[in-house]
């Protein structure tokens, strides 16, 4: 019996659209295309769920924070659940406050919007952070306490901090591997 096929359209477009989003930017200091990283999301978030409106929520999710997308486009391309959950995944911006200056609180309004989140956001959350604590558990393997020099917070506490509440945050997921290997490179990276 053949396999019945999957109606992939909109995450075809989404990638198509994030592909062209992040057009010629690189992943900060990586030396490979930023599309990797929604790529390795994508592939996170479709060991949860096969729903394509996640699946293309997590190839989406860095559009309106790292290029000149913006939610309203988000949202007239691709409706208003996938725009809510890109919108709750994006980084806010304190006004009059630099990206340094207003690190910790960004990070805070981050793990307390995630805590309060739907399980669908959670999901695209995850695959997000554990892309990232898995290219920060690969570059400290090589560069130990050096890494934290590349961030614009140097401390390496203040990341354990972050990583913790994000994943006390996401703990509802705490059923899925996606969890247990976040949780497992939380731990080896901050032992």
């Amino acid at each position: 019996m053949a396999n019945k096929p999957i109606d992939t359209q909109l995450l075809d477009n989404a990638i198509a659209f994030a592909v062209k989003a992040h057009s010629g930017t690189e992943r900060r200091g990586k030396g490979f295309p930023y599309i990797v990283h929604p790529m390795e999301a994508l592939e996170i978030v479709a060991t949860m769920t096969s729903d394509q409106e996640l699946l293309a929520a997590a190839v989406l999710h860095d559009t309106v924070e790292d290029t000149s997308v913006t939610i309203d486009q988000i949202r007239r391309e691709f409706g208003d659940r996938i725009a809510s959950i890109v919108d709750a995944e994006s980084d806010k911006g304190i006004e009059g406050r630099s990206e340094d200056d207003s690190w910790y609180d960004r990070k805070q309004g981050a793990i307390d919007r995630l805590a309060k989140a739907s399980r669908d956001t959670k999901m695209v959350a995850l695959g997000d952070k554990l892309s990232n604590m898995r290219a920060i558990a690969r570059d400290y393997s090589v560069m130990g306490d050096k890494l934290w020099e590349i961030f614009h917070v140097t401390d390496k506490k203040d990341h354990e901090w972050h990583y913790r509440g994000l994943a006390d945050s996401l703990r509802e997921l705490q059923d899925t591997f996606a969890f247990k290997e976040f949780e497992s490179l939380i731990n080896q990276v901050f032992k």
